[in-house]
């Protein structure tokens, strides 16, 4: 059974930072492209960033540029998000997918795992 399972979210203060991991069950990781998507409270999911299985990466939004950092370890089935500089309005619940292929470029699949929710307060 093919699962992606999101976790490593949590509160956090401004500025603050959060490691993002990805863990694939049930297929190989590396065939795929992966992407890491995020929906704010009472708003549409939106995408962040994405890296193709050999490690190119698209910025998906204008959101992550300089401050999150998406990778992956393909020998250990993982992608990764590292969120520096944390922003109230970078809260949401954030959820990892793949593509239909091994580039960003492909199609979404629309696969998702449950979410890991991030709280940035004061």
């Amino acid at each position: 059974q093919w699962q992606l399972v999101e976790s490593g979210g949590g509160s956090v203060q401004p500025g603050g930072s959060l490691r993002l991991a990805c863990e694939a069950h049930g297929f190989p990781l590396n065939n795929y492209a992966l992407g890491w998507f995020r929906r704010p409270p009472g708003k549409e999911r939106e995408g962040i960033s994405c890296i193709s299985n050999d490690g190119e990466i698209t910025l998906l939004s204008d959101s992550a540029q300089g401050r999150f950092t998406i990778s992956r370890d393909n020998a250990r089935n993982m992608g990764y998000l590292h969120l520096d500089s944390l922003k109230p309005e970078d809260t949401g619940v954030y959820y990892c997918t793949i593509t239909s292929g091994s580039q960003c470029f492909r199609t979404w699949t629309g696969f998702f795992g449950q979410g890991t929710q991030v709280t940035v307060s004061s």
